[in-house]
C-alpha cells in the first residue's frame, strides 16, 4: 500500500481549514491571508510591532505588512509610535477588535474541536506531539 504524502494531507487540513474560516469571519470583514492570527495575536499582545508578530507567527515581512494594513481599514487594529523610538509602530487592537474577540475565540475553538472530532483525547494528544515535533523539524531547516 503506497503512504499518502504528509505534506499533501497537511495541505488538505490546511486548505480546508482556512475556507471554514474564510466563511465564517467574512461577515466580520476578516479575509483570508491569515488576518485572524494577527489579530489575535494583537488582542493577546497589545502594543506588539510588526517585526515581534512577524517572527512570532512564522509569516513573511510582506504578509504581515498586507495583513496589518487590512486589519487597520477595517478597523480592528491602530497603529501607534513607538514613544522610545519612532520608527516602530505599536500595534494596539481597537473597540471593534476587543467586541470581535470573543466571536474569534468560539469560531477557533470549533474548528479546533471539528479538527479532532474524530480523535479520541490521546489520539489528539499523539497527533499534537507530532505535529510540533515537525514544526522544529522544519524550524531547523531554515
Amino acid at each position: 500500500m503506497q503512504k499518502e504524502p504528509i505534506g499533501k494531507l497537511i495541505s488538505y487540513i490546511h486548505r480546508s481549514n482556512q475556507k471554514i474560516l474564510a466563511k465564517r469571519l467574512a461577515p466580520y470583514g476578516i479575509g483570508s491571508g491569515g488576518q485572524h492570527s494577527f489579530l489575535k495575536i494583537v488582542l493577546r499582545k497589545p502594543g506588539i510591532n510588526q517585526d515581534r508578530l512577524t517572527n512570532e507567527l512564522k509569516f513573511d515581512k510582506a504578509t504581515t505588512a498586507r495583513s496589518v494594513k487590512q486589519l487597520e481599514q477595517s478597523g480592528y487594529i491602530k497603529r501607534v509610535p513607538d514613544p522610545d523610538d519612532r520608527r516602530v509602530l505599536r500595534l494596539y487592537p481597537t473597540p471593534k477588535a476587543e467586541e470581535l474577540a470573543p466571536v474569534l475565540a468560539s469560531v477557533l475553538q470549533d474548528i479546533n474541536e471539528r479538527l479532532a472530532a474524530n480523535l479520541n483525547p490521546e489520539e489528539e494528544e499523539q497527533l499534537l506531539k507530532l505535529l510540533n515535533k515537525i514544526a522544529v523539524g522544519l524550524d531547523s531547516e531554515e
